[in-house]
């Protein structure tokens, strides 16, 4: 039997960490990148992390690879960096919460 990509323990903390939807993340990366005079073409929006994340957020388990299984360990450490464990709403700097909104986690949302 093939190992899988990713386990348990990170499917679970990434979908914890990641607390914004597929649909919010997308609407957010396409706003981001929206300026007075273009706005980025769909799918192209945003930064190639928040582009890996939405990605994942549309995959199963099952159809998690090694090289998402490395964005998703990646976005955990850097909300654990930015964040209390707790995870609980926190306000900040815009552009704080901009940066992390870009991979997912809206720091003001209830977990």
């Amino acid at each position: 039997m093939d190992d899988p990509a990713v386990d348990d323990e990170l499917w679970a903390e990434f979908h914890r960490v990641v607390n914004m939807t597929s649909r919010e993340l997308e609407d957010w990366l396409r706003t981001r990148d929206a300026g007075p005079e273009t706005e980025a073409l769909p799918g192209e929006a945003g930064p190639p992390t928040g582009n890996e994340v939405l990605s994942i957020l549309r995959k199963r388990k099952s159809d998690v690879d090694r090289r998402d299984a490395d964005v998703m360990r990646k976005v955990v450490d850097r909300v654990h960096a930015q964040r209390r464990d707790d995870l609980e709403p926190t306000a900040g700097e815009a552009h704080w919460r901009h940066r992390l909104m870009s991979i997912g986690h809206d720091p003001l949302k209830p977990a």
